[in-house]
This record gives C-alpha cells, structure tokens and sequence, in this order.
C-alpha cells in the first residue's frame, strides 16, 4: 500500500500516517516543519519524526517538506511518487496549520479578516491543490481511497454554529469535498469520504493543559475531556478501511471516529472506544447545555 498524508507532522495526520505504516503502508509523511525550519504554527513536531514512527511501526516513512499552497511543490511530490513507487492508493488530505488564525465566538465584522482568509486558505485551498495533483496517479489503479479529515460530521454541523464563520465554513467545506471526491473517483472505483476525530488529545491540547500523555486524566478542564482520545484510534479506524475490500459502501459519508472504530472493532491505545460527539448530543444536549461548551 503506497499513502500520501498531507499534513502529517503532529495530530490527526500523524496517527493516521503511523497506523498505515502498522499495516505494512510505505508512507509520504508530507508537511512544512521538519528539522531544519518550523511552520508558522511554532511547534516542535517534525515530518522527520513522523516518517521515523511509521517506520518503527512497521511501514516506510518517507518524510517529503511539502506547503500545499505552493502548486510547483505539490507537482513535484506527485511526481516523486510516480518515479518511486508507480501507484498511489491512499491519500489523506489532513492540511490545517490554522489554530492560530481564528478566535472563539467572534462575528465576521470583529474577527481579523486577513488571518481569516488565511485560515480558509489553509484549510480549503491546500486539500484542492493535493487533490488536483495527486488524484491523477492515484486513479490510474481501480480502488483508490481518498480521506478528507475535517473537525465534525456533516450531520453534526449542518445544525450548529461552529464557532465563527471562518471556522464554520472550513470545516463545512472540508466535509463536502469528501463528497466531491465520492462522485469524481466513482468511476475509477475509487472511494472518497470525510471524517471526524472526537475531543484529541493531540501534542498541542496536551500542552495546553499542562498535562502528558502519561497523566492526561489529571487535567482541570471540561468533563468531555474524560472521553478524549489519541490521534491513534482515528488511524487504526481509517487503516482497518484501507484494508477493507469493501471499503466502497463508506464513499461519499461523514463519519466520526467512533463510528469506524464500532464497525471494524478498533479501540484507542489504552483499549477504550471513546464517544465523545455521543457525549455531547446525548448528554450535554440534552442537558440544555451547548454542545461546544466541551471543548471551551
């Protein structure tokens, strides 16, 4: 299985880079930060780093310092690819690089609109220009799959606020363009869906809580964060599709990565199966309390 995972160097994409490589995947861990320089984001991740745990998984990690708005450096991935490998069988479109650019709550007319339109850069425009180059070789074998990873099923947030409009509509989009790839690859027998991770205890929600993986249970925050996950129980859900023959009956949804870990029996890394939008339309919902309020 040869994977392309755009945005690979910290959080969802990583877990789902390294589960592919637990599965035997060569990996293209794909990115802007890497040893030598960071990203705008300022964190310490590198696509170096990731590549290394797919590696260790049991995969090949292959690190590539792509920026998804540079349409010359998308070209010549998709070219390296083609000259390496021959084929493309799985991407995973998981660009976002935007936590910095949007505030909680904010309407359009108080929120600064240039890192707004940075944000909808980043988060939409990166995944149209992976998908424009890497579509073409990944089509060229019947069965390709193409993950499109947003924050939110379409079903969740087509009633729901997210936010603000720059974050409502990023989000959103990213869902559709599943869809979009479900009607483009169709007759390449090709699959295209969205999905959701729950509350992640990602690198940078665990800094932002004082706490590790280690002792995460010990941060002072809100009771969904009890039901929080690793970025590892979204990659064993979507390598468990990648393996599935019949993989197809999921083109075109949005799904959370409790419904793929219900359906192919995976759990997250402590052997738990969290449920955290059950949690929040369930109980908090219910409750009378608004569904964000768990990730304030």
């Amino acid at each position: 299985m040869i994977a392309v995972v755009a945005g690979a160097t910290r959080g969802t994409g990583r877990g789902i880079a390294v589960a592919l490589g637990e599965i035997g995947a060569t990996v293209y861990c794909t990115g802007r930060s890497t040893r030598e320089g960071r990203s705008e984001m300022n964190r310490p991740e590198t696509i170096e780093e990731t590549a290394e745990l797919v590696t260790a998984a049991g995969g090949i990690g292959i690190p590539v310092r792509v920026d998804f708005l540079e349409q010359e450096q998308v070209a010549a991935l998709a070219g390296r690819v083609r000259g390496e490998q021959g084929r493309l069988d799985v991407l995973v479109n998981d660009v976002w690089g935007g936590d910095h650019l949007w505030e909680w709550d904010t309407p359009v007319w108080k929120h600064d609109q240039d890192k707004g339109l940075r944000l909808l850069r980043l988060a939409i425009e990166t995944h149209l220009i992976s998908s424009r180059h890497l579509l073409p070789l990944l089509i060229e074998h019947e069965g390709g799959l193409v993950v499109e990873v947003t924050d939110g099923t379409w079903e969740f947030n087509e009633t729901r606020y997210r936010e603000n409009v720059y974050y409502d509509l990023a989000k959103m989009s990213v869902n559709r363009l599943g869809f979009a790839w479900s009607n483009e690859l169709r007759p390449y027998g090709g699959t295209g869906l969205a999905v959701t991770p729950g509350f992640l205890r990602s690198e940078a929600m665990l800094d932002n809580f004082g706490v590790t993986e280690d002792n995460w249970r010990e941060a002072e925050v809100d009771p969904a964060w009890m039901v929080s996950e690793t970025p590892a129980y979204l990659g064993r859900g979507i390598a468990a599709l990648a393996r599935d023959p019949d993989r197809l009956r999921w083109s075109g949804r949005s799904v959370s990565s409790e419904e793929l870990a219900q359906a192919y029996d995976v759990t997250d890394v402590d052997g738990s199966r969290p449920r955290v939008w059950s949690f929040i339309t369930e109980v908090r919902e219910k409750n009378g309390e608004t569904g964000w309020q768990a990730y304030r």
